[in-house]
C-alpha cells in the first residue's frame, strides 16, 4: 500500500450516483478505509481525464459510467492494486491489460442479483394471473371483460424453465423454489452436482423451451449468449407459454420475437430491449399480450445500497490481505455480462 498507514482510494462515480450507493454509514466506513479522493463532477470522467488523475491511488472505486482504462490510463495507474467496481458488468470497462498487470479487480453483481430476482418472480406470477390485464380493464370500466377473461395459474407446482444460473439466476430459483415451483435449468456451466445442490433439473436449451410454460431469461450477455433464442427456439414454446427477460435484450432475437409475439401464439414480460429507451413507435408498445417495464429490475433502494456495502467489504478484505468474495479474473470475463 501507500507509505503512510492507510491507502490512496480513488472514488470515479458522480456525486448523485455515490449518495445512491452509499448510505452515511457506507460513506463513513469508506472513509476509514484510507485518503479518500472523490470525482466531484456530474459529468463522467474520460479516459484521458482518469489518466491525468489516477497516478499514485492504489484502490480506485468506479461504477456505471466509469472509463475504460486504456493503456494510457493503465502507463500513468503505477500504484493501482486493486479495482472495485460498484456495479455489475466490467468487461467494455477493464481491458485484458489489467488482469495481466496483477490488479485485483471486484464487483458488485451480487449485490443486485437479488432485486432482478424479485422482478422476474413478481413479472411471472403477474402474468400467470393476468393481472395487468385486469388492472387496464377496470380503467376502462369494463368489469364484465375482465372477469370473462380465462383464468389464472398458480405458481405453485408451475415448471419454470430459468437459462442462466449465474448470482441472479440462482437467487431467482431460490424464490421460485419456495413458492413452489418446479424448476428446471438450462445453463451449461452448471454441473450435476450444482444442479443438485439448487434443487433443480438440468436440461439441454430446446427442452427447456418446449416444455416449460414459463421461460425466464437469466444469462449473461456474452457472444456465446447473443441471439441464443432465436425463430426456431421461440417456435419451441408451446401455444400460451410466458417468456420473461429481465436479462439482456441480446440474449433473444428482437424480430424474431415480434414476430411470435405478434401472432398471440405466446406472451411476454420484457425489461430489457435492443434500443433503450424505447423508442414511443416501438411495435411492443402496440400488443396486448406484452407487458413493458423500462430496464428497473435491478432497481431498488436496497440493491443500490448493498452495492455500495459489498464496495466497502471487499476494500476491507483487500487491505486486511484476505481473499475477496467476489473476485473477477482474466478466465471469467468470456463467460460473464
Amino acid at each position: 500500500m501507500s507509505s503512510s498507514s492507510q491507502p490512496d482510494i480513488f472514488v470515479l462515480l458522480r456525486p448523485s450516483l455515490y449518495v445512491q450507493l452509499f448510505t452515511r454509514e457506507a460513506d463513513e466506513a469508506l472513509r476509514r478505509l484510507g485518503r479518500v479522493v472523490f470525482h466531484s463532477e456530474e459529468q463522467d470522467l474520460t479516459s484521458a481525464g482518469l489518466a491525468e488523475r489516477i497516478a499514485g491511488f492504489e484502490v480506485v472505486v468506479t461504477g456505471w459510467g466509469s472509463p475504460q482504462f486504456t493503456d494510457d490510463v493503465l502507463a500513468t495507474a503505477g500504484r493501482l492494486r486493486l479495482i472495485a467496481h460498484s456495479a455489475g458488468s466490467i468487461k467494455a470497462m477493464l481491458p485484458p491489460a489489467v488482469f495481466e498487470r496483477g490488479i485485483a479487480v471486484t464487483h458488485a453483481a451480487s449485490a443486485i442479483a437479488p432485486a432482478v430476482a424479485e422482478m422476474s418472480l413478481l413479472l411471472t406470477m403477474l402474468m400467470l394471473r393476468q393481472a395487468h390485464r385486469c388492472h387496464e380493464g377496470l380503467k376502462r370500466g369494463d368489469w364484465e371483460g375482465v372477469r370473462s377473461l380465462a383464468m389464472g395459474q398458480e405458481i405453485a407446482g408451475q415448471r419454470v424453465g430459468v437459462i442462466g444460473a449465474g448470482y441472479t439466476g440462482r437467487c431467482f430459483i431460490q424464490l421460485l423454489r419456495a413458492v413452489g415451483a418446479e424448476v428446471w435449468v438450462y445453463d451449461p456451466y452448471l454441473s450435476a452436482a450444482g444442479a443438485a445442490e439448487l434443487g433443480v433439473r438440468k436440461v439441454d436449451l430446446d427442452e427447456l423451451l418446449s416444455q416449460c410454460p414459463v421461460v425466464s431469461l437469466q444469462a449473461p450477455s456474452t457472444a456465446e449468449t447473443y441471439h441464443m433464442v432465436g425463430a426456431r427456439k421461440l417456435g419451441l414454446l408451446a401455444d400460451g407459454a410466458i417468456l420473461i427477460n429481465t436479462a439482456r435484450s441480446w440474449l433473444v432475437d428482437q424480430e424474431a420475437l415480434l414476430a411470435e409475439l405478434r401472432t398471440g401464439r405466446i406472451q411476454a414480460a420484457l425489461d430489457v430491449f435492443d434500443q433503450e429507451p424505447l423508442p414511443p413507435d416501438h411495435p411492443f408498445r402496440e400488443l396486448d399480450n406484452v407487458f413493458l417495464t423500462p430496464h428497473i429490475a435491478g432497481a431498488t433502494v436496497q440493491a443500490r445500497h448493498r452495492q455500495g456495502w459489498v464496495v466497502v467489504e471487499e476494500i476491507q478484505r483487500f487491505l486486511r490481505g484476505e481473499p475477496l468474495c467476489y473476485r473477477v479474473t482474466r478466465e471469467m470475463l468470456d463467460i460473464m455480462a
